[in-house]
């Protein structure tokens, strides 16, 4: 009897709640007959896309409720309200979600009220029935488990008129595809700018100074070559210096764009020498991927790699200058949909991304720079750095193999 009682508790709360929000709904009418007279008197027009955005907020509240009585969320479709203001009315004039929407807030004014007005007979009855009588008799409740049956009636009918259909599912879905298409655009154009501006300033300050010098030196070794034998042979060995610096910038910039140890020894050994040159005492473990450069069918596509070298290479950096710790350890894992890189050091965690990019020198450096690469590759990075460590690296890197 207890149990009923309390089950009947809740059903009638549940009941009492959607009478409340039938009331909102009636409000939501007269603020929708306003919103569309504003509308076609076009002075108002901006009213619209707000007036939208409430009624989705109170439909989103529903939802909610009716995933919480029944045990099943509620999907959702609503085509982004977004741009400038012509597009958003179109936006909010067209969208499927927003019609359903309006559907279930007409409906629900009736419905909601009556079936709320419905238990309070029924809750008088259960006292003079199931109070009274099934108190003496000891028989089980009749009457109270009808408002549980009210308010599941009441969640079923929106739960039909609130799941979206079909086509309005794929259209939204479409559109926060297209919304996160065009921002990982975004990274990916504001990250290839950094790294062009970073290389333009590594030739800059590197290899096109020590050429200039190196052009310079032979330039006066050539003056002094019949004059002073020794002083030009003095100035050839600079220059000779200044060309193997000149190399070694080159070949540095290179490494910054696509390390070659990735062609030579595949991404398993390039991890490796990354591993053994970090300066931590780093593990390495590896699964599903074969050793070496020549691996067929069992490494992924070169701008695959290159990210998770890249990522391996950001992490073991930020564990050597902040983590405070002197181990690590590294994970690649293929998976049927990809690559999985996690790289764990045991240091006292607290890292934050915005100031580690910003240590690394930011835009296309650091783990937003990081973020940005692989975005580009549509895959994602996972950053977990508790106060007390550790700090875990996780990046997914979808690929065909």
């Amino acid at each position: 009897m207890r149990e009923a009682i309390r089950d009947a508790g809740r059903a009638w709360l549940h009941l009492a709640v959607g009478a409340a929000i039938s009331v909102l709904c009636c409000l939501m009418a007269a603020v929708a007959l306003f919103t569309a007279f504003l509308t076609l008197t076009v002075i108002g027009a901006g009213v619209l896309p707000e007036s939208v955005l409430l009624l989705r907020r109170l439909a989103g509240w529903e939802r909610r409720r009716t995933a919480e009585w029944t045990g099943r969320p509620v999907p959702e479709a609503y085509l982004p309200l977004e741009g400038p203001l012509p597009a958003r009315v179109r936006t909010a004039v067209a969208d499927p979600g927003t019609r359903r929407d309006l559907l279930w807030a007409a409906v629900q004014i009736p419905h909601g009220i009556v079936l709320w007005c419905a238990t309070l007979p029924l809750l008088v009855v259960a006292f003079l029935v199931d109070g009274v009588w099934t108190g003496l008799a000891g028989r089980p409740a009749v009457t109270l488990p009808l408002v549980g049956r009210l308010a599941d009636r009441a969640a079923a009918l929106s739960r039909e008129l609130l799941t979206p259909v079909p086509s309005a599912a794929r259209d939204a879905a479409l559109a926060a595809r297209i919304e996160q298409l065009t921002a990982t655009r975004a990274g990916a154009v504001a990250a290839h700018g950094a790294e062009l501006r970073r290389i333009e300033r590594d030739l800059h300050d590197g290899a096109q100074a020590r050429l200039v010098a190196l052009s310079m030196r032979i330039g006066l070794a050539r003056r002094a070559y019949d004059s002073d034998p020794a002083a030009a042979r003095k100035l050839l060995d600079d220059a000779q210096e200044q060309a193997e610096e000149a190399l070694a910038e080159l070949r540095h910039v290179v490494r910054g764009i696509h390390p070659p140890i990735l062609t030579d020894r595949g991404l398993t050994g390039a991890v490796r020498a990354l591993a053994a040159s970090s300066g931590l005492e780093v593990e390495v473990t590896v699964t599903g991927l074969a050793e070496g450069p020549d691996a067929e069918g069992h490494r992924a596509p070169a701008a695959v790699e290159a990210a998770a070298y890249f990522a391996v290479a950001e992490a073991l950096t930020n564990a050597a200058k902040h983590g405070g710790t002197d181990r690590a350890s590294v994970l690649l894992r293929r998976e049927r949909a990809g690559l999985h890189v996690r790289v764990r050091d045991e240091g006292g965690g607290g890292a934050e991304e915005a100031e580690r990019a910003a240590g690394a020198g930011g835009g296309g450096s650091g783990l937003l720079g990081l973020r940005r690469r692989v975005a580009a590759l549509d895959g994602t990075v996972l950053l977990t750095s508790p106060l007390g460590g550790p700090t875990v690296i996780e990046v997914e890197l979808p690929c065909v193999w």
